[in-house]
């Protein structure tokens, strides 16, 4: 697990959700005292899709998910309503990425968790799968779901999490657990040999934000993005051209937006490359920090994963079915 040394706030938020940091750092650690007794289904509340995916897919009968940020949805930037804090106050047990991710929601998942149980899965991970910023050493990158084994860890954080608020349950968990497990592994392969197919001059993937650099480490590709890992950091000129200078030099031949990132500053990079005589594309919407509409296949995290594995891999030249690793991504039908 994690140990985090930053702000007293982020100290918070890691004790009341779990982490490994040492207890006489943090003011208050008070996860494993909470026991569900209450009536079933248990009432849970995930901040984003791709926990709240996770809850669905180990839950059950035993767990009704409320998801609280919903498809294209930035969670950096993501500030919580009244009705939110009141979905979290009437929760019996709330779960979050962690590590940074909901930065706006840190005060709010602090205080409310010194009386409910608040997990952050990614912080329940081993550390030494988790990348720090190349800007800063103290802090995390956030997005752990763009490795699909990485992903695998946090289901299981999921699922523990879920047994030990729910003893009870812990069998129909874990089985449960072991079955979306294989589904994870055969995207893993899906993911490595397609992504392996792009040609070694193509494999540079350029997105909106620093999302993507888990998908780079775990699959063999150069990521960059304009902005940092929080779409709250400014992308500025001098940042542009240098990727224009990359773009023309390796003759890149796509770039990608992000559902949940305002396209301008990739249309920046479109337009500096062609002002040079290169042809550069779009080469598709990626799913970075919010899953696809609620109710579709995108709209999962298989299907996020999917679509997103599928797109970079035809975009930049290599092999993958149209329609995905199932056959079942809208933009291939």
């Amino acid at each position: 697990m994690i140990r985090v040394a930053v702000s007293a706030m982020l100290l918070a938020i890691a004790a009341c959700t779990g982490s490994s940091m040492d207890a006489s750092n943090a003011p208050f650690d008070g996860y494993r005292s909470f026991h569900f007794e209450g009536e079933h289904p248990i009432r849970a509340v995930a901040t984003v899709g791709m926990v709240a995916d996770a809850l669905r897919q180990l839950g059950g009968e035993r767990v009704e998910v409320t998801q609280m940020m919903g498809s294209g949805v930035d969670p950096h930037m993501y500030k919580p309503t009244r009705d939110d804090v009141q979905l979290i106050l009437d929760a019996d047990i709330i779960f979050c990425v962690g590590l940074m991710l909901e930065g706006k929601m840190l005060d709010t998942l602090a205080r409310i968790g010194r009386n409910q149980p608040v997990v952050a899965v990614g912080e329940r991970i081993a550390e030494t799968g988790v990348l720090r910023s190349s800007e800063n050493a103290l802090v995390y990158d956030p997005h752990i779901w763009m490795d699909v084994r990485l992903w695998k860890e946090a289901v299981g954080a999921v699922a523990a999490a879920l047994g030990e608020f729910d003893p009870e349950g812990v069998a129909e968990y874990e089985g449960r657990a072991a079955a979306y497990l294989e589904e994870l592994e055969l995207l893993h392969d899906y993911a490595a040999r397609a992504l392996a197919s792009i040609p070694p001059d193509r494999r540079i993937l350029i997105t909106s934000h620093d999302a993507f650099h888990y998908l780079g480490r775990a699959y063999g590709l150069e990521v960059r993005g304009i902005q940092g890992l929080s779409t709250e950091s400014e992308a500025g000129l001098q940042r542009i051209n240098a990727l224009v200078d990359l773009i023309v030099l390796q003759g890149v031949p796509a770039v990608f937006v992000e559902s949940s990132v305002s396209p301008r500053n990739v249309e920046a990079l479109v337009e500096g490359a062609r002002s040079r005589g290169h042809s550069l594309r779009i080469g598709g919407e990626l799913f970075s920090d919010a899953m696809g509409p609620s109710g579709t296949y995108e709209g999962t995290y298989l299907g996020m994963l999917d679509h997103n594995i599928t797109t970079v891999t035809r975009a930049l030249g290599g092999e993958a079915p149209r329609a995905g690793l199932h056959g079942r991504l809208s933009s291939g039908r």
